[in-house]
């Protein structure tokens, strides 16, 4: 007879160890109503999405009132919609709705019919102290009005839910209901706001950050959760099948792409303990207490496994040893090796660095065993774009005519933290229309003002002619004004460019579909004053691409290698803001032929 398997864990043999560990949980409890909880698609408190096919195992329809319950003794209590793109044995739930039922990504819930559910006579809720810090005025009519108008909202006792209105979110706490425990909030339902805001009981505040504040990243999300979440939260798995789990993740990327965000999402998310190592922190100007500090890291983090060690700006500890003079930089980064490889196997703690150079980190750094994986956080393509504004836009205000996904369309090359500035600037845009009614010596501002404020299309058009992505300050790029209305004659020229340059942007699956590449340039020549850059910069507004002039002799330097490099700059600049129409003006000056130059040597 076979020895049984110890509680919590699977045999190496059994199929169940496979699959993900939550499955396994639900198959063993054979339960129909217990779900494993996913991030939500919406941002709406009160309600939670299952696939059609669930809701019809648990004969619920849609619209229904269900009592969800978490860890804890937790409940609440929620409206289901049915979600096709959910998968079956999983209910999708957003953070508010999470952190109500104290659980995680990843944990299980139990799913009740909950029939018995009565409209309320009376609710009484205050806002968090934190949320209304410089609000005053009627909290009910800016807030709550409009939130429980849309919808027949569920509410339970003791829950938080949060409301957006008037570009702050603020977060409520239901203090009672009548009928006690919980209740559906109907048009005649008496809703008070009456008392001094509530100080938040437990440690976790609105601002930190979730799976649901990163977007744009979904591809790279998965990856790092697979080799994060899984080792942190159910290291049985790796220790079943017999494998060692990873120790290590380097996330490389343009600046404000959103690593360190990644990084505290995970830690967030996972419950895990989070050590912060900001690269120039532990460096000092005595001998050893560099290396010392790094080693008190190390050992913090096992003391409060599991834990995620977090390095940001990796290179500036750990750069290639063969390029650097200092003798205290090749003894960090010798010690670093050390203690990544002396992590034991079962410590559960991750190391995580962060750089926007990964070329400049020593090659032994970057290896199985150390950083088991390189995961690039690029520049989001348009959905992703548009995922990063809902994130932005979810607390703004904004009017009808707003059209996100005009805005994405528009902002090639825009990583997180310029998006994340655009809609900063479009609000601040909206400030100033209102100062005038703004009263600077006051110390707080009323709610009605607040409510009467909405963010418009105009002030995105705005904000978009003042920003540019990050990874373009210092060269100049624009989008042109020059259309072909404003070129005479040229006809064949111009629907030679149309074929050349436009079509392979605006059409790319055609290309595909027939097995074409399009064609990588277009030579301009003919005598001065023909209109050349004139069609070149009207060829980039038809695109709406990115367009880089450069002027050939700005390139060229004095110092060997240089003019290389800044060439390598630019093209890199380039595909990072892409489609992007990169414009070499007088290329002769940069692009003479060999033959001539290497004779000149000679001569010389």
């Amino acid at each position: 007879m076979a020895a049984p398997t110890p509680q919590g864990e699977a045999s190496s043999s059994d199929p169940k160890s496979k699959k993900d560990y939550s499955t396994a949980i639900l198959e063993r409890k054979k339960s129909p109503n217990r779900l494993v909880v996913d991030e939500a698609t919406n941002d709406d408190n009160s309600v939670v999405a299952l696939h059609p096919d669930t809701m019809e195992k648990l004969q619920l329809f849609r619209g229904d009132t269900v009592l969800l319950k978490g860890k804890k003794r937790k409940d609440t209590i929620c409206i289901v919609l049915a979600d096709d793109t959910c998968e079956e044995p999983k209910i999708r739930m957003n953070k508010t709705v999470r952190k109500n039922l104290r659980v995680r990504l990843g944990d299980v819930v139990s799913v009740h019919q909950c029939p018995d559910v009565k409209y309320g006579k009376r609710v009484h809720t205050l806002p968090i102290d934190d949320t209304v810090e410089g609000i005053t005025g009627n909290l009910f009519d800016a807030f709550l009005k409009p939130y429980f108008l849309e919808a027949y909202r569920p509410l339970r006792k003791g829950d938080l839910f949060l409301v957006r209105g008037g570009m702050r979110s603020v977060e409520f706490k239901v203090i009672e209901t009548d009928p006690a425990e919980y209740c559906i909030v109907a048009p005649d339902t008496e809703i008070f706001c009456d008392g001094e805001p509530v100080k938040r009981e437990d440690e976790e505040r609105l601002d930190d950050v979730g799976y649901d504040d990163v977007g744009g990243v979904r591809k790279q999300m998965a990856q790092i959760r697979e080799l994060v979440e899984l080792p942190l939260r159910h290291p049985q798995l790796f220790k079943s099948i017999g494998v060692k789990p990873p120790k290590g993740i380097l996330l490389f990327g343009p600046p404000g792409s959103g690593k360190t965000l990644i990084a505290r999402a995970v830690a967030n998310e996972t419950g895990a303990f989070f050590f912060l190592i900001n690269g120039p922190e532990i460096m000092s100007k005595l001998a050893g207490e560099s290396e010392s500090n790094l080693r008190k890291a190390f050992e913090e983090a096992e003391k409060n496994a599991p834990s995620i060690i977090f390095i940001d700006e990796i290179d500036s500890i750990a750069p290639k040893r063969e390029k650097t003079n200092g003798e205290v930089e090749r003894r960090i980064v010798s010690q670093l090796l050390t203690l990544m490889d002396g992590l034991k196997s079962r410590a559960h703690v991750i190391v995580m660095g962060a750089t926007n150079r990964p070329n400049s980190i020593d090659p032994a750094l970057r290896r199985f065993g150390r950083f088991d994986r390189e995961i690039d956080i690029g520049v989001p393509d348009e959905v992703g774009r548009l995922e990063v504004l809902r994130i932005h836009t979810k607390n703004m205000k904004l009017a009808e005519d707003v059209e996100l996904e005009h805005i994405s369309r528009d902002t090639h090359g825009y990583v997180g933290a310029d998006l994340a500035a655009l809609c900063t600037e479009a609000a601040l845009q909206c400030i100033r229309e209102k100062m005038d009614i703004i009263d600077l010596e006051d110390e707080t501002i009323d709610a009605e003002i607040l409510n009467s404020m909405a963010v418009t299309n105009d002030h995105f058009k705005t904000a978009l002619t003042t920003s540019n992505p990050s990874a373009l300050r210092e060269t100049v790029v624009e989008v042109p004004n020059v259309s072909w209305e404003d070129i005479g004659g040229l006809e064949n020229v111009k629907r030679e460019l149309q074929e050349t340059v436009q079509y392979p942007v605006e059409h790319p699956e055609k290309f595909e579909k027939f097995g074409m590449s399009p064609s990588k340039g277009v030579l301009f020549y003919g005598p001065p004053g023909c209109g050349k850059t004139l069609l070149a910069k009207a060829i980039a507004n038809e695109c709406q691409a990115n367009f880089i002039s450069i002027k050939g002799p700005e390139l060229l330097t004095m110092w060997f290698g240089e003019s290389e490099a800044n060439v390598r700059e630019i093209f890199d600049k380039a595909r990072g803001s892409a489609p992007c129409v990169l414009f070499f003006d007088e290329l002769d000056s940069i692009a003479t032929q060999r033959k001539q130059q290497w004779g000149c040597w000679r001569c010389c």
